[in-house]
């Protein structure tokens, strides 16, 4: 789940959704705009008619990416950590 293994492929891991996120987060920016960003970039980078991760996963990313404490969450809004 957090890693790739032989039945989850690297582009479903946890790991990879979070450096997709982290890609996405040039400025700071609100959960839901992220989302809708990481959306849209899935779709257009994958060919996909809609995003193939649940939102529940998107969830889980960013609580790894807390953890490791790559982002923090100020006034509402998602940025890298410094």
């Amino acid at each position: 789940m957090i890693l790739p293994t032989k039945k989850l492929p690297p582009e479903n891991s946890l790991v990879y959704l979070g450096g997709e996120v982290l890609r996405l987060l040039d400025e700071p920016k609100t959960i839901s705009r992220v989302w809708q960003e990481f959306q849209e970039s899935r779709i257009r980078k994958l060919g996909l008619d809609m995003c193939d991760v649940p939102f529940d996963w998107f969830v889980l990313a960013l609580d790894l990416l807390k953890l490791l404490d790559a982002v923090d969450l100020r006034q509402g809004r998602l940025e890298r950590a410094s």
